[in-house]
């Protein structure tokens, strides 16, 4: 790679600046997310809000896709990349920032990990008594033969702490282990995990390096389908994660090979956003959604292959695709409800009137949902989704109730 020149270095730190200045800004107020606390009685009481709770079990919802984020202030041993920690990088520099600020740890510079904690304690509060949230590790990219590649890795969140952030808080948080495949001792860490009490692992393909087609992965899938633990997989363009930064990773149909060995796999987002190749059809561009609809009507994959449904209502998702995943009610007992946890934080994400305007949700909600989000980003996107029409559809209640799906005691 080519050495950043001394220009071009300050042009960078000068852009940093000139965010970090836009943050100060009043027009930032507009788009920084308040970080207030508890719901005033009004909000809390409101029919739209107990509404959303009819016919759910609370006691079965847990959010399938929530992140941990933190500085590794408290021995956590999380790890940000120096590209997402410096101004020279200002997209990474306003994405951490945006994150931390949008699970209010921005500002307790030497407790990062513990405010960011304590704020998901808090929002699960505002939540009906039950509600838990999944926590997801996050394991480094790693080479084709296993070793780790830290200066790769946007992110690293070790299995151990989120082990740890159940054992301490069971009431409101179970946790995901994130695991690359291609480790030497990747299904010694699984079987660990599963004793541990981890509920599934979790990859982000793009960002870690991991090409879920490739034979490197068909030891774990067969560990995987044995445990029976679920694979969650992101698919689709991914955007918020920087590392390896090999997007065709992405590509739902790479995720067969998992669903031949007869792993459950969960496809996160839905593979809603981006461009994949069509690797059926001479590698032509098509839409990622495409592909994993083919995939979700293929009858091959019938009981394997799930998906979860966060990140569906932010801006940068079209509305047909949205459409489709509401009034789609065959594909309902098979969708996971999870938040991207803290991306709804991220307030200029979500737009409550632009499904308003699409005669998705009614208008009067808007401005209820909005004074929510200022209060409540987890409650907010339960709320929301709760009340998305399409066709005549609601999103069905048992996407909600997650919980089936994870704890095989349950079932």
């Amino acid at each position: 790679m080519e050495p950043i020149n001394k220009g071009r270095r300050l042009l960078l730190a000068a852009l940093g600046a000139g965010v970090l200045n836009f943050y100060a800004s009043r027009a930032w107020a507009r788009v920084w997310n308040p970080c207030r606390s508890d719901l005033p009685p009004k909000l809390a009481d409101h029919p739209v809000i107990q509404a959303a709770w009819h016919s759910i079990d609370p006691s079965q919802v847990w959010d399938c896709h929530a992140h941990i984020a933190g500085a590794g202030d408290s021995g956590s041993g999380i790890v940000t990349s120096s590209e997402m920690k410096s101004p020279l990088h200002p997209i990474q520099f306003a994405q951490r920032l945006f994150y931390l600020n949008a699970g209010c740890a921005n500002n307790a510079p030497d407790s990062v990990d513990e405010n960011y904690v304590e704020r998901m304690r808090n929002l699960l509060k505002g939540m009906s008594p039950g509600v838990k949230l999944m926590l997801l590790a996050f394991d480094r990219a790693h080479d084709q033969g296993g070793r780790p590649l830290p200066k790769r890795s946007a992110l690293y969140v070790p299995n151990e702490y989120a082990f740890q952030l159940a054992r301490k808080y069971p009431d409101c948080f179970e946790w995901v282990a994130s695991i690359h495949p291609h480790r030497a001792d990747a299904v010694d860490v699984l079987e660990h995990a599963v004793a541990q009490g981890a509920r599934a692992v979790k990859w982000l393909p793009p960002a870690m390096g991991i090409d879920p087609a490739s034979a490197q992965c068909d030891d774990f899938y067969r560990a995987l389908a044995r445990l029976d633990l679920p694979l969650i997989s992101h698919a689709g363009a991914e955007k918020a994660t920087h590392g390896v930064g090999r997007a065709e990773l992405g590509n739902p149909l790479r995720l067969r090979r998992a669903l031949n060995a007869g792993v459950r796999v969960v496809v996160a987002h839905c593979a809603s956003i981006g461009m994949d190749a069509d690797l059926d059809n001479n590698g032509r561009q098509v839409a990622s959604f495409d592909l994993f609809a083919r995939m979700m009507d293929d009858s091959a994959h019938h009981g394997r292959l799930f998906a979860d449904i966060s990140a569906i209502t932010q801006r940068n998702r079209s509305l047909p695709v949205v459409r489709t995943i509401i009034e789609r009610d065959d594909w309902h007992g098979r969708l996971l409800n999870g938040t991207d946890y803290p991306l709804p934080g991220v307030m200029p994400l979500f737009s409550p009137a632009k499904f308003a305007r699409a005669n998705m949700l009614d208008g009067e909600l808007v401005p209820v949902l909005t004074e929510l989000h200022n209060y409540n980003p987890l409650l907010f996107d339960f709320v929301l989704k709760r009340h998305l029409t399409s066709g005549g559809q609601r999103l069905s209640t048992s996407i909600f109730e997650t919980r089936r799906f994870f704890d095989q005691e349950k079932i």
